[in-house]
C-alpha cells in the first residue's frame, strides 16, 4: 500500500515554510499556544464564498484571491496525517496526531473558537481531481475530529484548494503540498 503524507498546516499566519511536525514532536501546548493566538481585529472569513472561488479557480489559483488571502493573517500550524494513496481514508497511525488537536480543540483556551480546515494537494492529478480530493480529505479530517473525537461540528468548517495555493510553488509536484490546514477563524456566535 503506498502512503501519500499528507499535512494539516496550522502555523502562524504566512509562516507556512517551516518544518512540518511529526505526531512525535507534537503536543498539544504547541496546538493549543499556535492556534490560541489570535489578533482582535482578525479578518471574517465566508466558508461558502471560499468554496465557491475554490471552484471557479481551478487551475488558476486562491492566494491572490481577497477572501484566501485573508487566511494567511489567522493562525495555523502543521502537522503531518497521512492518507492511503489517492484516497480519503485516514492511515491508522495518524489518528493519533488527529487526537492529539482534538483534545487542544477541547481544551478550555480553544472550545470558544471555530476552525476552518483547508485540503490541497500537489500538482500530480488533474487540477479539477485534486480540487475534489482536496476537499474530501478535509471533510474526512473534520468528520474524524466530530465523531471519534467529539468536536462540535458547529466548530468546523471544510473547503478543499486542490493544488491552487501550494506551499512550495516552485515544485508543484512536491509532497510538501499535500497537507491539510487547521485555521482559527474566531470566536463562534
Amino acid at each position: 500500500m503506498i502512503v501519500q503524507g499528507l499535512r494539516i498546516s496550522v502555523t502562524l499566519g504566512l509562516l507556512l515554510t517551516p518544518g512540518i511536525a511529526s505526531a512525535q514532536q507534537l503536543d498539544n501546548s504547541q496546538i493549543m499556544s499556535t492556534l490560541g493566538q489570535v489578533k482582535s481585529a482578525a479578518p471574517a472569513v465566508d466558508v461558502a464564498l471560499l468554496v465557491e472561488e475554490a471552484n471557479a479557480n481551478v487551475g488558476k489559483g486562491v492566494a491572490a484571491l481577497p477572501n484566501w488571502g485573508k487566511l494567511s493573517e489567522l493562525s495555523q500550524l502543521i502537522v503531518e496525517i497521512d492518507f492511503e494513496n489517492n484516497s480519503t481514508a485516514i492511515e491508522p497511525k495518524s489518528y493519533r496526531t488527529v487526537g492529539l488537536i482534538a483534545d487542544a480543540l477541547h481544551h478550555p483556551d480553544l472550545f470558544r473558537y471555530k476552525f476552518l480546515i483547508v485540503g490541497h494537494s500537489s500538482a500530480t492529478g488533474t487540477a479539477k481531481h485534486n480540487l475534489e480530493l482536496s476537499q474530501k480529505r478535509a471533510d474526512a479530517i473534520n468528520e474524524a475530529l466530530s465523531t471519534t473525537f467529539a468536536v462540535s461540528p458547529d466548530r468546523l468548517f471544510s473547503v478543499g484548494a486542490g493544488e491552487e495555493w501550494p506551499i512550495d510553488p516552485g515544485h508543484p509536484g512536491s509532497a510538501d503540498n499535500r497537507r491539510v490546514q487547521l485555521i482559527n477563524l474566531g470566536l463562534l456566535k
